[in-house]
């Protein structure tokens, strides 16, 4: 097939795929703004603006989950129009295989993977490190309920003061900052102290700084205090790789997760399954494409356009179902993360090849 052809069907692909994605941004923005500003509306430090910009930088993470169903549907519009306009009615009559009309398509999925993969991942990770720092103090210790970013914390750390396990309901800035504060401190001995309530904390030199503090301790009434004051040995490093959400890790910040949560003798499942999902997210890219491609050919020969759409929709969602449950066995870590990552596309790949066989030669 000559290169300006391809060129040519490359680009409608492309177009029709970004046509999508535009438009389930659009969506997906003006929900999450006016969702954010009806629950933001009567706090204090509540504007307009930032509500805009935190919606703004939360967007392209919540968009990840839409790239694959973007590329499916745009390649079934990109192959029905040139259906429809009799384009590959033409190139099938000169003698053109589906394997040909069907190449350029699957490279351009290929190359939106891995774009996808490289460039807008790490870019999305780092946006949603933002939207946190512009969201800070807005929703106080109930932001982990409304923007539903980042989960509960648990942490057992030491310090100069003895051991104490920190449980927080929301944490930030990469772990450096904790809203909705108990501490549950013990001595050097293991006995336990006291147990700490605090709005906030923050981490700085080694201390966590914490506000509108009250302290439960034995024997005693509870005391208030406006700051109080914990000493800790860890690093801001060592509580993102703790308690960072693999979905919120920057691809190429997953292989360090990975080696230095074998180091220090945790599961690394959750980091390994992310890594290999991204990895293979270009191959569950093009069985995106092979599955639209079996729809494509029926059209031009027999009709049934909505029978066909509905079908390759169906066979979208299954693939997607069954990536999820890949995802919840390989994060449990009952299969391998390499078989749970990988096994939705190379069987998405064998489902659209075996199809587009059958169709083609029978």
């Amino acid at each position: 097939m000559g290169r300006t052809l391809s060129i040519y069907i490359s680009s409608r692909f492309l177009k029709n795929i970004l046509a999508l994605f535009i438009f389930a941004t659009l969506m997906i923005f003006l929900f999450d703004f006016l969702e954010l500003v009806r629950k933001g509306a009567d706090r204090e430090g509540f504007s307009v603006l930032r509500v805009l910009a935190m919606s703004i930088l939360r967007v392209p993470l919540l968009l990840e989950q839409v790239l694959p169903f973007a590329v499916l549907f745009g390649s079934i519009w990109a192959f029905l129009s040139l259906s429809r306009s009799l384009e590959l009615v033409v190139a099938r009559a000169s003698g053109m295989s589906v394997w040909q009309f069907t190449a350029p398509a699957v490279l351009t999925g290929l190359f939106i993977g891995i774009f996808a993969v490289a460039v807008y991942n790490p870019i999305a990770a780092k946006m949603q490190e933002y939207s946190d720092k512009v969201a800070e103090g807005l929703f106080g210790v109930d932001q982990s309920y409304i923007i539903g970013n980042r989960g509960e914390v648990w942490l057992r750390q030491d310090g100069s003061d003895g051991e104490s396990v920190l449980h927080a309901r929301h944490f930030m800035d990469s772990g450096a900052q904790l809203n909705g504060v108990t501490v549950f401190a013990f001595d050097n001995a293991g006995e336990f102290l006291e147990r700490i309530e605090a709005n906030s904390a923050k981490l700085s030199d080694n201390i966590w700084h914490l506000n509108n503090v009250t302290v439960y301790a034995l024997d005693t009434d509870p005391q208030h205090y406006q700051s109080y004051t914990l000493s800790t040995f860890l690093t801001p490093t060592e509580i993102k790789e703790r308690i960072a959400s693999p979905e919120a890790i920057s691809f190429w910040e997953l292989p360090r997760f990975i080696e230095l949560s074998q180091r220090a003798g945790l599961p690394a499942y959750r980091y390994s399954l992310q890594y290999q999902t991204l990895l293979a997210r270009p191959l569950l890219f093009v069985a995106m494409v092979l599955i639209a491609a079996t729809v494509s050919l029926r059209v031009s020969r027999f009709g049934g356009v909505g029978t066909l759409i509905v079908s390759g929709i169906f066979c979208g969602f299954v693939l997607y179902v069954i990536t999820e449950v890949s995802k919840d066995l390989g994060g449990a870590g009952i299969v391998p993360t390499t078989v749970a990552a990988w096994a939705p596309g190379v069987f998405g790949v064998l489902m659209g090849l075996s199809i587009l066989l059958k169709q083609e030669d029978g």
